[in-house]
């Protein structure tokens, strides 16, 4: 799931398509696990946002959105927090 780097940073971080695609996956996941699946791991394609061979930098795939004009400084997107969350919750 890419978005579209034509975005303003701000825009970007806020995505919430992600944290509703991450949410809904990840709690039929643990439905599954309940029911006794096994489940191994998972991973979140991807953490950064990064060169694509088949689109190069127009689409943004990561948690965290990378600057590319400002020394790739890298920023937490709303899914990155929502993980963290995710992760720590009991």
């Amino acid at each position: 799931m890419g978005d579209v780097n034509n975005r303003t940073t701000k825009h970007a971080i806020e995505e919430i398509q992600r944290v509703d695609f991450y949410n809904g996956h990840l709690r039929a996941v643990q439905k599954a696990i309940e029911q006794g699946v096994r489940m191994k791991g998972f991973i979140a394609w991807s953490f950064l946002d990064i060169f694509e061979w088949g689109s190069s930098y127009t689409q943004r795939f990561g948690i965290c959105y990378v600057d590319f004009k400002n020394k790739l400084k890298r920023i937490p997107k709303k899914s990155a927090i929502w993980f963290k969350n995710f992760l720590n919750a009991k």
